[in-house]
């Protein structure tokens, strides 16, 4: 018996070192991100409004089943954001009513401060529910349902405000030659998908490099 334990004490901290050396192991295999395969160098950089901070921009749409997948994702990856990036969404209607109205949506939703706690619930709604949101009417009663003022909400979503947010999106959208959502850009100068590094799973790791390869190229200026 006394052998057993002598082996069993020297096989437990072996397997103990081993364990914590896996995920070194698979991050040193982890392949580096090519330009041109899991993401695209723009031809045009555009300008950022994040300043010092490097800027981090989602395009989507409440209304695209993929950007509803990759949501949860992306809220998991914004909880551990680093002070010196700033993420913002971009609503996009690429010319359509419906997609416009959810945008508008979206910036209602922003402005009365419940959009981090609702946008779940509204990508669940559309296409789990099958509740037609990009409808006006619809919206304000399912906003009402869940607790905001129902007047309030329209009156916002109907503001002058909430459209120039919506046509100042559309014209972002327009400079970065944006054909399909969702789609990531950082720091003016990167575009990726999820389809470009093989799952929207991959996105946090493959913005992160992004990222770092940003905050290289700004120091080197």
């Amino acid at each position: 018996m006394s052998s057993v334990r002598r082996i069993y004490r020297l096989l437990v901290p072996l397997a103990l070192s081993l364990t914590a050396a896996l995920p070194l192991a698979a991050a040193a295999q982890a392949p580096a991100l090519q330009e041109g395969t899991h993401y695209q160098r723009l031809k045009t950089p555009q300008p950022v409004d994040s300043g010092d901070k490097i800027e981090v921009l989602e395009f989507f749409s409440y209304g695209c089943p993929h950007c509803a997948d990759l949501d949860p994702v992306l809220v998991g990856w914004q909880k551990a954001l680093p002070a010196d990036v700033q993420f913002r969404r971009v609503p996009v209607g690429f010319g359509r009513e419906a997609w416009d109205n959810l945008g508008k949506a979206y910036y209602t939703l922003e402005a009365l401060g419940v959009e981090a706690r609702l946008t779940p619930e509204m990508f669940t709604a559309i296409h789990r529910g099958q509740t037609n949101l990009a409808s006006p009417k619809t919206f304000f009663d399912w906003a009402a349902g869940k607790g905001l003022e129902r007047k309030k909400v329209e009156d916002m979503f109907n503001s002058f405000a909430i459209a120039g947010k919506m046509n100042k999106a559309n014209q972002v959208a327009k400079a970065y030659s944006v054909q399909g959502v969702p789609l990531v850009i950082v720091d003016g100068k990167f575009s990726t998908a999820s389809d470009k590094v093989g799952a929207h799973a991959n996105m946090p790791s493959a913005i992160n490099a992004l990222i770092a390869k940003a905050k290289t190229e700004r120091s080197k200026k």
